[in-house]
């Protein structure tokens, strides 16, 4: 008891409020009557996810009791900025930016876990680029979303290869901007993610320089606040959300056409960019267990290394398993 209450009065002194660790007893659960009809689940998407293209392909949107409201995002970290600010309650990330929002104390929890293969996580060239290599990535321009799964691929790339960090031009740009920097010959490769992966490769013509087998791994997270899994109403809403999305990625797995017909029509993306990307990262259910956040804990620190975080970043403390027994198998 005194150890909790120590630890307490040294986050308060620090400004940061009455963080407490994911799963302690104070948040509510589930269990007893609760009213969804007076629940709005708020759901933070991107054009890489479409949650919400997602579901309403696979008919998950049917016979939702609570209300669902939807804002749309460039990137991973603005969903997770909009859940630390208490705008969003849900969102559905890559591998990294849980560990920026973590290093920057936000008030977000990852209450889910998927991995989608590696494919489409790439680093890709102009077509007409003499770069045949990733050793000769030496001093180029990289266009990269800061703090996105890209970012962690960018050094790990990087790394291996004997690259500081400090010896490419990164142009940190949000994938549109990126987009437009790469074909108008700004900068000389674009790490990037599916859609945008096949989207340069279909469109431009860019060719992939590197993937992401042997560099990264390929998970992705769904995310919530603290607030919301204090509030009892919401975590029933959660819960039953988080079932839906991964019935739904299991339904697009086996309904490959039909989903990028869909995704293709809500989100502008041309069929053909949709169809292959999807191809690229079909996903799995994974629980959230110790290998996991051991992972997590490794991409953390090789930030730190490179000091584009302030220091270690405890990622542990972010995940909480309570979900863990309605994963499907998948």
């Amino acid at each position: 008891m005194n150890r909790r209450l120590t630890a307490l009065l040294a986050v308060l002194a620090l400004g940061l409020g009455a963080l407490t660790a994911c799963g302690d007893s104070d948040a509510a659960t589930s269990d007893g009557p609760v009213d969804l009809t007076e629940v709005t689940l708020r759901v933070g998407d991107q054009k890489g996810a479409s949650i919400q293209s997602l579901l309403k392909a696979a008919g998950e949107l049917d016979g939702t009791k609570y209300k669902l409201g939807w804002s749309l995002f460039t990137s991973g970290p603005p969903i997770l900025e909009a859940v630390n600010a208490g705008a969003v309650d849900f969102g559905a990330v890559g591998n990294t930016p849980p560990i920026f929002a973590a290093a920057a104390r936000a008030r977000i929890v990852i209450v889910g876990a998927s991995e989608v293969a590696l494919v489409g996580q790439a680093i890709v060239v102009p077509k007409s680029s003499t770069l045949r290599s990733p050793a000769e990535l030496r001093g180029k321009k990289i266009a990269v979303a800061k703090g996105s799964s890209a970012n962690y691929h960018l050094l790990a790339v990087l790394k291996k290869h004997g690259i500081a960090y400090k010896d490419v031009q990164v142009q940190y740009l949000q994938p549109a901007d990126a987009l437009a920097a790469f074909t108008g010959g700004r900068v000389d490769a674009w790490a990037s993610w599916e859609p945008y992966t096949s989207q340069a490769e279909i469109q431009t013509g860019a060719r992939v320089l590197v993937d992401g087998k042997g560099y990264t791994n390929g998970y992705g997270f769904q995310i919530t606040s603290r607030s919301a899994l204090k509030d009892k109403s919401k975590v029933a809403a959660l819960e039953d959300f988080l079932g839906r999305y991964r019935r739904a990625l299991l339904w697009a797995n086996a309904h490959h056409e039909e989903w990028a017909r869909q995704w293709a029509k809500d989100t502008g993306l041309p069929y053909e960019v949709a169809e292959r990307a999807h191809r690229r990262r079909t996903a799995r259910i994974i629980r959230i267990d110790d290998a996991v956040i051991a992972e997590e804990q490794r991409l953390s620190d090789s930030f730190t290394e490179v000091e584009l975080l302030p220091g270690k970043v405890r990622i542990d403390e972010f995940f909480d398993r309570r979900f863990n027994d309605t994963v499907p198998n998948s």
